[in-house]
Order: C-alpha cells, then sequence, then structure tokens
C-alpha cells in the first residue's frame, strides 16, 4: 500500500511538470514547427536520461544492466512500443495547437484519455470499479468547466487532438503492460530516443520540406534563445522529468486510476497561471478544479463492489 501511494504521488507530481510546462510546448511548436519540436525535446530527454540511469545505477535504484535476452527484448520491445506510440501522440497533439487550437480546448480533448483508458482496457479484460467509472464521469465534467468557453464545435485541428487523446490512451495502456515487467528508466531513454527517430523523420519531410532550404530556415530558427528555453524546458521538464516518473508511477497503479491522477494536469496548468501570471481564475474554473480533485479522492476509495 505505501508503494502505491508514492507511485500515486509520482503521477501527482507528473500532472503538475505537465501542466506547467504546457505554455512552453505551445510556443516552441509554433517557433520551431511541430514535428521540429517533438524531434528536439526527444532527443534531448533521452540524452539527459543516459547520465541519469549511470546516477541511479549507482545508487542502487535501477534493476541495473538486463543480463538475459528475454529481458533486454522486453525492454526493447518496451521502449520501442512506447516511443512509437508517444511520437503519434506527441505529434497529433503539437499538430492540433499549430492549426489552431486554443491552448484550453486542446487541454480538455487531449484529457479525454481519461476516459478512453478504461474503455480500451475492457478489450483487455482490465475492469474498473464503479467508483472509478463515477470519478472519470466527474472529471471529465470538470475538465469541461475548467478548460472550455463558449460551445464544443468540432473543426479539423480539434479533430488531431482526438486522434492524440486516443494514442495517449493507449501509451498509458502499453507502459500497464511493460512497466512491471523491465527497468523503467531505461524504457524511457529508449521511448525518448525512437520517439525522437521518428519525429526527425516527420521533420525532414514535413516541416523542413525535404529541402536544404528548410535546413537553412532550421538554423536559423535554432538561434533564437527563446525557442531553446521552450525546448530545454519541454525536454528536459516535461519529456525527461514527466514521462520517466510516468513509467515508474504507473507500476502498483491500475491504469484507469493513473490516467485520473494525470488529469491533475489540467489543474495545476490553471493554477499556476493563477500564481504565477496573475490570472484570475473564474468560479466556473473553480468549481472545475473541486470536481477534478473530488473525482481523483473518489476513484480511489477502498469500494467493494461489482466491477464493470
Amino acid at each position: 500500500m505505501n508503494k502505491k501511494r508514492r507511485n500515486s504521488l509520482l503521477l501527482i507530481l507528473t500532472a503538475f511538470i505537465w501542466g506547467t510546462a504546457f505554455v512552453a510546448q505551445s510556443t516552441g511548436g509554433d517557433a520551431l514547427g511541430p514535428y521540429t519540436f517533438n524531434c528536439i525535446r526527444s532527443i534531448l530527454a533521452g540524452i539527459v536520461l543516459i547520465p541519469v540511469i549511470r546516477f541511479l545505477d549507482g545508487i542502487g535504484l535501477t534493476k541495473q544492466k538486463m543480463k538475459h535476452e528475454k529481458e533486454k527484448r522486453e525492454l526493447l520491445i518496451g521502449g520501442i512500443c512506447c516511443g512509437v506510440v508517444l511520437a503519434a501522440a506527441s505529434s497529433f497533439q503539437q499538430m492540433g495547437l499549430y492549426f489552431g487550437t486554443s491552448a484550453g480546448k486542446a487541454g480538455f480533448l487531449t484529457s479525454c484519455y481519461i476516459l478512453l483508458v478504461p474503455i480500451f482496457g475492457l478489450f483487455l479484460r482490465k475492469r474498473c470499479g464503479i467508483n472509478v467509472w463515477i470519478g472519470i464521469g466527474i472529471a471529465m465534467i470538470g475538465l469541461y468547466l475548467l478548460c472550455m468557453n463558449g460551445t464544443l464545435s468540432i473543426q479539423f485541428s480539434d479533430g488531431l487532438l482526438m486522434l492524440c487523446a486516443c494514442f495517449f490512451a493507449i501509451h498509458i495502456l502499453v507502459i500497464d503492460h511493460f512497466a512491471a515487467r523491465t527497468d523503467g528508466v531505461r524504457m524511457a531513454c529508449i521511448q525518448f530516443l525512437v520517439c525522437g527517430a521518428v519525429s526527425a523523420v516527420l521533420m525532414f519531410l514535413i516541416d523542413m520540406h525535404a529541402s536544404i532550404g528548410g535546413f537553412l530556415a532550421l538554423k536559423s530558427l535554432l538561434r533564437s534563445p527563446d525557442a531553446w528555453i521552450s525546448v530545454l524546458y519541454a525536454g528536459i521538464l516535461s519529456s525527461g522529468a514527466g514521462y520517466t516518473l510516468q513509467i515508474i508511477g504507473q507500476q502498483e497503479v491500475e491504469p484507469a486510476i493513473a490516467s485520473l491522477l494525470m488529469s491533475l494536469e489540467s489543474v495545476f496548468s490553471v493554477l499556476a497561471g493563477w500564481a504565477l501570471l496573475g490570472e484570475i481564475l473564474s468560479a466556473k474554473e473553480v468549481f472545475g478544479c473541486m470536481l477534478i480533485f473530488g473525482s481523483v479522492i473518489l476513484a480511489q476509495l477502498p469500494v467493494k463492489r461489482a466491477e464493470f
């Protein structure tokens, strides 16, 4: 139980990191192009984790190097699967922002993965208690109140963000499958390098238009300090720290509950704007925050009922 609580706290910390990094992700994608931003931040995150792995090995906090071929294969397959799915999710998210969906609406549509995770989980025979389903419903209402202004009209960029939510839901389930079987930090490192490699192909074909001119334009953009601030923040914190904590934190935590804990990202994003930028919270937004916090607590209550 203590390990489960610790991992739940790690997932809340993950949500906090992601919530405070959302602005950097949006501005970085606008400055460099969506695939270029994803490529650089992912490769940077993978590189940063290499010395971290050596340090954690030294103090005994990792599973050390995989000794058997089966363990190595499990680690490699897990890292590749997570990396490919993360590349798809991140690309659809960046494209949705790039084509004009507002940050608030993007946050709501992306957070729809909290509903998709238990639905997809049904096909994998992962059932949730009734309190979890009720918590998810309450969280969806809270997210709508927190993120949305006006009507929920659907446009092309919104469709991209719905695809993003689908892939983030798959990403959570893939991590749930592999995280307990291998070393989480090493799998995160492989995940980022694979995600960066996939994004590099898309960067060359789309952002750079597969031309020398596109490459020269990228060199010019990378001279901007503002672009590097966004990339470094998103690469080291949002990717390197956030997704690694997600992989570690999801051990011992059910996927549906993990998704609810990480949905606090939207709450932390709004609270960060209020605390750091002086933004004003409306009564609707405050009520939305309260509903999301309440749903997280409800989902973790030890209710002994039939599962659905």
